[in-house]
């Protein structure tokens, strides 16, 4: 059997690229910018026609209660 090469090439460096994720690792998430990603979440997985609009997602994520087990 032949020998293959690894499809798989190592990604080139890309300095800044790595400043900006560094930075977010550090910043974290305001409860806030939860609550919108889970409400964009919501509205951008809900069928067509579903009656579901942007306001109403808002609305159930800021309703959310999560406990921890």
């Amino acid at each position: 059997m032949a020998i293959r090469k690894s499809a798989i090439k190592q990604a080139p460096p890309r300095p800044e690229l790595e400043a900006l994720l560094e930075q977010a690792r550090r910043s974290g998430v305001s409860e806030d910018q939860l609550r919108e990603q889970r409400a964009s979440f919501v509205y951008g997985n809900a069928p067509e026609n579903s009656g579901i609009t942007k306001e109403s997602a808002r609305a159930a994520a800021s309703s959310l209660r999560l406990t921890r087990a």
